[in-house]
């Protein structure tokens, strides 16, 4: 495998195809507009830059990366010949299906096509396929080039090799990947993370805390641990029977709600959509610029933390 094409060069493309550039590939990262590349280009440069201010990263190391990766508006340019593409376009199924009937119509069948999508079964995406079995889905979560775990969703069709390529791949790169053993909606994280949030809405409504007091206590306990030791490792370190009086005494008082809470639709309503707009839970005065700065800092001083602690720096690799 030596070119790999990206399509979408939004916060996921342009990540993953970063991660895709440093580990040697080529890489073809493909969008409608020139404007979005633009801002991929800068992004990834940007990144990069971070890295190698802090060591992880030589300068030659990260020309070299940014030398590997190839900008295109032309899709039949960016899958010419190329053997492995990830798709991570808007979550519009008639797009992605209409790209797929373009992409299989150019690439040869032994061209792996993997989405991003965390919305779409497979059995959905393959509809229109003439070889559903190179369709795959590896579900990055933000921001890729940092972010290890990389979740694997396969179905019923998809072929043993492809899974093992995928895999063996996502290993290549430094990613961590979980392959689920059958698709459900939301694969692991999402779900986990939804059920999540609800509590931290429920909370929020009932007036028992703000945002800020959610974000404090749960950097403070649960994010602390579970980088080293995860959600069911912690049971068994706690004792199973701790486990069970907890959620036997608190889980009838939890949320069960299958609404979006009214506050949240409020915000959205009113635009406030986060960093995009300036204001969410918190205030920005620049689209979030210092927040993103100061968050990617710290994920790769954890990430390189992981990293020593597993005697492997992938990164600058």
């Amino acid at each position: 495998m030596k070119i790999i094409t990206v399509l979408g060069a939004g916060i996921m493309g342009h990540g993953v195809a970063q991660l895709l550039a440093q580990a040697g590939y080529i890489v073809r990262i493909q969008a409608r507009r020139e404007t979005s590349l633009e801002t991929a280009k800068k992004m990834i440069t940007n990144s990069l830059k971070i890295m190698v201010d802090k060591g992880m990263l030589s300068q030659e190391k990260m020309e070299q990366t940014l030398d590997n990766i190839k900008y295109t508006t032309d899709l039949l340019e960016a899958i010419q010949d190329t053997d492995f593409i990830l798709e991570s376009i808007p979550e519009v199924l008639e797009t992605k299906l209409d790209t797929y009937e373009i992409i299989e119509s150019i690439v040869s069948e032994k061209t792996i096509i993997a989405s991003n999508t965390s919305t779409f079964p497979l059995k959905e995406l393959t509809q229109r396929a003439k070889h559903p079995g190179r369709f795959i889905i590896t579900h990055y979560f933000n921001p890729p080039q940092l972010v290890p775990i990389v979740e694997i969703a396969k179905f019923e069709k998809t072929d043993e090799n492809v899974i093992k390529v995928t895999y063996d791949l996502m290993k290549e790169i430094g990613k961590t990947p979980v392959v689920l053993k059958k698709e459900i909606t939301g694969f692991i994280v999402n779900r986990i993370q939804v059920a999540f949030l609800r509590e931290c809405f429920n909370l929020i409504e009932l007036g028992v805390c703000t945002a800020e007091d959610i974000d404090i206590a749960v950097r403070g306990s649960m994010g602390f641990k579970w980088a080293f030791c995860g959600p069911m490792e912690s049971q068994d370190l706690a004792g199973l029977q701790t486990t069970q009086a907890m959620v036997y005494n608190i889980e009838q008082d939890l949320s069960n709600t299958r609404e979006v809470p009214k506050f949240l639709k409020e915000m959205v309503e009113k635009s406030e959509y986060g960093i995009r707009s300036n204001k969410g839970f918190y205030e920005y005065d620049d689209n979030g610029a210092k927040a993103i700065y100061t968050r990617d800092d710290n994920f790769l001083d954890l990430l390189k933390l992981i990293q020593d602690k597993e005697g492997k720096n992938s990164i600058s690799s």
